[in-house]
């Protein structure tokens, strides 16, 4: 039993033992067949080696020893022997002449054996010194690491032991099943950890539901890895295909799904590697790429053996398992040679398997794990047998921790229980770390190229490289000019999002951008509002699993699954204010926005109020921006004003003021507050210079302008363009907002303490407005000449 011999399940369950002393002579007494044969591994090349020194020099010493009789030498020539000799009888002669015979023909070997590794060494070089370079495989697919690096360690520096086995520009497939918001942040962190180690182009190939596609579309377009290939397939589509297989699993349809790769995937595929999204790669992936080359007759698929007792049954009373070989696989790793599949008939093997089992079984419990495992029980000669540290299974009463005796001997975690990081191992911290190492690293850093390895050419890619040589790298405001072309990672949608429009048509969704600093306004503004969501947070990598356990630990937020989260990772100097406005904007899924800000707190009953007011003012065929007026407190606590007679009366009593009264005034004077206070309508108010109200505007509306970063006329640009495309401003009488106080932001900081800051951001004022005059022609005059008069 594999309990018995915990050496053998180290090794793969290929039951490995160290070279007993016959073993040794064995290897001297090798044909020249078997000798050349030494060169697949390290160790053999190692054993090799120390046999072709050390045989001659033991054999002639032995011969030279017996050539003394009394202190003589006796000669080794048949011709000059002794024949009446007592030394010499007929036997010992017929025994001598026949080692004599035995030598030769070991050095005969030896010399052939010499002649076909200089052969192979001098081959070796070649294949550096061309085109076509290589990386070679050191992994034996036994799981023996110790003695590897014994062989490494020792100096043996030879070509002939590693075995060229993936090409240093050969692409490597992956396909991975992920559906769902969670599952879309998961396998971020299988992909960081896999393109830490990489050193290959990568082709992922997704099947995906549409909202992971969405989300993970978005995030490798702005990701922009050289050399990495992504492929959507609609999991939607391949429901039929297994729906019809109970399954207890909480991985539901989607985890049945790796049954039908070889359907899925494209025809001309022939190999692919199959990871679970609760994986992470402690090693170049091309390693595991390079264990096809492993595969031998029939075998068609790469599974490491289940580390828990669970095909073994009786976990529990009236435990019954699916049948399975032995312990059985697991299927978070999966090497699959897709064209032998395919010849193979797979799909029509795994499916009169499974109904065979359902009739007894009803369900699957562990989903596509258990068909593959009874596909296995029956055709064992499919399975190549992985070494276990390619999938170390970290669920509760495994096995695992016989996987490796060193922590540099693991490659591949596997977090399979539904615990996750809460999973019991007594090297579970050292997992944890290295898991929360890739969860926060920056993925930015991940951008590098492989050199050597040409890229396929990508347009947006190389338009963006064409914009920004255009730029002068000598002017004072090049670094204001550059953020413009910025390409920021974007991660749509990082918590759970499900709502659906009021079909009246007259839903209006607020949309916000926030900082780390400014994540305690979140619980507030859902209080406020109870309407949809729409929020762009500016994080870093380590930021966003902070705003993570944030959002998870409060009740308010997880009460609600109609606020949009959409994580714009940090880059660059400037927070791109604008960007991220426009990220919340295009997201939003109802006809109507409130552009608001993360300060500000909306009056109670907005939401109802403005969908009422849509109505009233016919925003759907009409161009109108409506504005909602706004207000301030100096106070950190502050009584919130629950109708606008009671806001009235904070107003006169100095608890309340309009909004940067004391420092700006000009951005929200066109208001008129005063007729404010009395009206009772809707009023219409004109364009003014700096004029910056918040406004609920058509979904369809024009963009904010991403070239005005950080602090300064990024609202004024975008209600200029209002202005400019006709839209009236109209003041709605019983709405308001009020902006809570926080501590001066980095970018007004700047702003106030920088004057080049100040020059550039004139500068790009004007810009904008000659942009304007392009664009509008005679009717943006007057931009510029409010602009010369205020």
């Amino acid at each position: 039993m594999l309990m018995d011999h915990p050496r053998e399940y180290y090794e793969g369950g290929r039951g490995l033992h160290a070279p007993g002393r016959d073993t040794a002579l064995g290897l001297g007494i090798a044909t020249s067949e078997r000798m050349l044969g030494i060169c697949r591994g390290r160790r053999k090349f190692l054993a090799a080696s120390l046999t072709l020194l050390c045989i001659p020099a033991i054999t002639w010493l032995y011969l030279f020893a017996g050539s003394f009789e009394d202190g003589k030498p006796v000669s080794l020539s048949p011709l000059e022997s002794q024949p009446h000799s007592p030394r010499y009888s007929a036997p010992g002669q017929r025994e001598r002449e026949s080692l004599e015979v035995r030598v030769r023909e070991v050095e005969e070997e030896n010399r052939a054996l010499r002649r076909q590794l200089s052969l192979a060494q001098g081959r070796a070089p070649a294949h550096r010194r061309g085109n076509h370079s290589k990386t070679y495989s050191m992994e034996e697919g036994t799981g023996d690491s110790e003695n590897l690096r014994a062989g490494i360690v020792a100096g043996n520096s030879s070509e002939c032991g590693q075995q060229p086995v993936v090409e240093k520009c050969e692409t490597i497939h992956v396909a991975i099943v992920c559906a769902g918001y969670n599952a879309s942040r998961d396998v971020v962190t299988l992909v960081k950890s896999v393109l830490f180690h990489r050193r290959n182009p990568l082709h992922f190939h997704l099947i995906a539901d549409s909202i992971a596609e969405q989300i993970l579309a978005t995030l490798f377009q702005t990701w922009m890895v050289p050399a990495v290939r992504v492929d959507f397939y609609n999991a939607d589509e391949l429901k039929s295909e297994v729906s019809w297989i109970p399954n207890k699993h909480y991985s539901g349809i989607y985890g049945l799904m790796k049954l039908v790769l070889t359907k899925t995937l494209p025809a001309n595929l022939e190999r692919v590697i199959v990871l679970d999204t609760d994986i992470t790669f402690a090693t170049d992936i091309a390693e595991l790429w390079a264990v096809f080359h492993k595969f031998k007759g029939q075998q068609v698929l790469g599974l490491v053996e289940n580390q828990s007792d669970w095909y073994l049954g009786n976990l529990w009373k009236n435990h019954r398992p699916w049948p399975a070989l032995g312990r059985g696989y697991n299927t978070g790793v999966i090497l699959l040679l897709l064209d032998k599949l395919r010849k193979m008939k797979w799909e029509q093997m795994w499916r009169l398997t499974a109904e065979r089992e359902l009739m007894g079984m009803l369900s699957t419990s562990l989903a596509d794990q258990d068909i593959f495992n009874a596909v296995i029980k029956q055709n064992p000669f499919l399975v190549y047998q992985l070494p276990c540290f390619w999938n170390v299974q970290l669920s509760d009463h495994t096995r695992s921790e016989q996987c490796y005796r060193d922590v540099s001997d693991l490659k591949v975690i596997h977090w399979n229980s539904p615990k996750k990081l809460r999973v019991k191992n007594k090297h579970v911290e050292f997992f944890r770390n290295l898991y929360l190492t890739f969860l926060e690293y920056d993925g930015n850093l991940l951008r590098r190229e492989l050199f050597g390895c040409p890229s396929e050419a990508d347009v947006n890619s190389e338009n963006l490289q064409k914009q920004l040589s255009e730029l002068d790298e000598d002017d004072l405001c090049y670094e204001f000019r550059r953020e413009r072309f910025t390409v920021h990672r974007t991660h749509l949608y990082f918590l759970h999002y499900e709502y659906e429009p009021a079909t009246d048509n007259t839903d209006v969704t607020l949309v916000a951008q926030l900082s780390m600093d400014r994540l305690q306004m979140l619980e507030a503004i859902c209080k406020h509002w109870e309407g949809p969501i729409s929020l762009a947070l500016y994080l870093s990598d380590a930021e966003a699993q902070q705003f993570l356990r944030y959002a998870q630990g409060s009740e308010v937020l997880m009460s609600r699954h109609n606020v949009a989260y959409h994580i714009v990772y940090k880059e660059g100097q400037f927070y791109p204010v604008n960007l991220l406005r426009n990220v919340a904007m295009k997201h939003v899924g109802t006809p109507y926005m409130f552009l608001s800000d993360i300060d500000f707190l909306p009056m109670y009953g907005l939401y109802e109020y403005l969908r009422k007011s849509v109505i009233q003012l016919d925003l759907a065929n009409t161009k109108k921006a409506m504005i909602v007026p706004a207000f301030e407190t100096l106070r950190y606590r502050l009584s919130f004003p629950k109708s606008k007679a009671e806001l009235l009366s904070m107003l006169d009593m100095g608890t309340l003021f309009t909004f940067r009264y004391h420092v700006w005034t000009k951005g929200h004077a066109p208001t008129n507050f005063a007729k404010w206070r009395t009206a009772t309508t809707p009023y219409r108010v004109e364009w003014e210079a700096d004029f910056e109200p918040y406004v609920v505007v058509r979904r369809d509306c024009p963009e904010y302008d991403r070239r005005f970063v950080g602090f300064g006329w990024n609202k004024v640009a975008h209600i200029m363009e209002l202005d400019a495309q006709e839209y009236e401003f109209t003041v709605l009488p019983n709405a308001y907002m009020i902006h809570m106080p926080h501590a001066p932001s980095f970018d007004i900081t700047k702003f106030r303490s920088n004057k080049q800051y100040r020059v550039c951001l004139k500068t790009l004022k004007e810009e904008f407005q000659q942009d304007m005059s392009r664009r509008y022609g005679f009717a943006a005059l007057k931009y510029l000449t409010a602009e010369n008069n205020s």
